[in-house]
């Protein structure tokens, strides 16, 4: 991770029994994980592990852009990663290889976290609790990616799962998994601080914040609006003033930033590996097809925004040219050329295609050192809002962030939002889109409410709240696992 030291230690989850015969009884070089944990440092090394599958979120970012009303898939053709076309086009089925992936990556970040967690007891020092909370979050961090895209989910709590584990692992309904991360995230709360010392590392406010939306995607207004607003009245965040900047390399980390995933351009990887890079891959996934011209990197052109999503901002609305590339407007002031791939629209995400002067080691398209915005303090205030509307607790309050958002947007407070009860939902509802447009969350949004059936081409009720449990995974478990309905 970026400004995060990355150790790679060998930790040997599996010890094979002893045999009898003395030649064969040789002392392995390599560490055994049950003799881990001596040191402050064994517990830090693991941590920087634990930190390290953040960055496989990349693919949970994109993907959750194409699941939605957004985007279209793009790409080459309409066979150029078909994991991601069929989920563009709501026909995914338990055999999709990138839904497999994700689920290996966030179980591994889960594993990391649990493996500190097993021997927490085992070694004290100054700062453990610190280092407990920074875990706690992270589990409760990929879990709760999990619990986003599967529903009931295998759930392990201060062990590893190891192999033969999954056996005897039931798919543990998400109520129950709900309540464990909120003990996670409450435990972070109390035990971290809103400014760490290390960029990169979760805070105080990392955990409050996403406390808040684990209870507002449970419908718990009362809970989510009092954690969300004591974030925005002790918090050490605001609105950045210039939202042009808000995505660009150089502006990473800023106050509006409550938890962002480090990527860097120094450490690459292949297409074999992408969970080995140290750049953000969804980037060069974004960027724009056989692009030649200023400012810009080229790229594999998927994830293209839509018409109807341009349509969405309203005249005057400044975070439009931010968001969104016009590429032949751009190409029309400044001479660039580029290609067009499958299902092109004549837009990009430009929060998050390649820009030129990364050093890019290893594959340009894969090691892109573009930090994700994970949790910004827009979010923050739009997800009060929305809390304090549709829990009827007080309207008034929901205006007033949602209009700190508008006004950066509008510049003014001419465009201010007076509604109340149900239009005020639905303004809360189109400020979440066009604010967080590009940043994966529109698909998420739209099944916690209710509304996904009626804007996504494709999905049925009753289906498509969840994502099929890999095939694979549910055989290897010996079929003990129920697939989700309809699949």
């Amino acid at each position: 991770m970026k400004n995060l030291k990355i150790t790679y230690i060998l930790l040997v989850f599996f010890v094979m029994a002893s045999c009898s015969d003395d030649f064969v009884n040789v002392e392995s070089n390599n560490e055994n994980s049950e003799d881990y944990f001596n040191s402050e440092q064994d517990y830090q090394d693991a941590l920087i592990s634990a930190y390290d599958l953040l960055q496989t979120t990349s693919q949970n970012v994109l993907l959750g852009e194409i699941a939605s009303d957004n985007t279209l898939c793009g790409g080459e053709n309409a066979n150029d990663v078909p994991g991601f076309q069929q989920i563009d086009d709501m026909i995914h089925t338990p055999i999709n290889n990138q839904l497999r992936v994700l689920w290996q990556w966030m179980y591994a970040g889960v594993n990391r976290a649990n493996y500190i967690l097993e021997f927490q007891d085992k070694t004290d020092f100054a700062g453990k609790a610190g280092v407990l909370a920074q875990t706690r979050y992270l589990r409760a961090y990929y879990y709760f990616e999990l619990v986003k895209w599967f529903g009931d989910v295998p759930f392990a709590v201060d062990k590893r799962i190891q192999f033969g584990d999954q056996f005897s692992i039931p798919r543990t309904p998400k109520a129950e998994i709900y309540a464990q991360l909120e003990q996670d995230l409450i435990f972070a709360a109390d035990n971290l601080p809103y400014v760490q010392s290390q960029t990169g590392r979760v805070t105080k406010g990392a955990a409050q914040a996403l406390l808040g939306k684990v209870y507002l995607f449970q419908d718990k207004f009362p809970e989510a609006a009092a954690v969300l607003e004591d974030l925005i009245d002790n918090g050490p965040y605001d609105l950045l003033s210039d939202y042009s900047t808000m995505f660009e390399n150089d502006n990473e980390n800023n106050i509006e930033s409550v938890f962002e995933v480090q990527y860097t351009d120094l450490e690459g990887a292949g297409f074999g590996c992408f969970q080995c890079s140290e750049g953000n891959i969804a980037v060069g996934f974004n960027g724009i097809r056989g692009y030649n011209g200023p400012l810009f990197e080229s790229g594999f052109s998927f994830n293209v925004p839509t018409q109807e999503v341009v349509d969405e901002f309203e005249a005057g609305d400044m975070r439009l040219e931010t968001a969104i590339l016009d590429i032949d407007a751009w190409a029309a002031e400044t001479g660039a050329t580029f290609s067009t791939g499958f299902e092109h629209t004549g837009y990009y995400n430009r929060k998050y295609i390649a820009r030129q002067g990364d050093a890019n080691i290893g594959d340009a398209n894969l090691t892109n050192p573009n930090n994700y915005r994970a949790i910004r303090f827009a979010d923050v205030l739009l997800m009060a809002a929305e809390a304090l509307n549709r829990g009827s607790i007080s309207d008034t309050r929901a205006q007033m962030y949602l209009n700190r958002v508008r006004e950066r947007a509008f510049g003014n407070s001419d465009n201010n939002v007076n509604a109340t009860g149900a239009t005020l939902t639905d303004a809360i509802y189109h400020e979440r889109r066009v604010e967080l447009v590009g940043e994966g969350h529109r698909f998420f949004d739209l099944v916690r409410t209710g509304r996904a059936a009626a804007e996504i081409d494709g999905f049925q009720e009753g289906k498509h709240e969840l994502f099929p449990i890999p095939l694979i995974e549910i055989q290897l478990a010996g079929n003990q696992w129920e697939q989700n309905p309809n699949y």
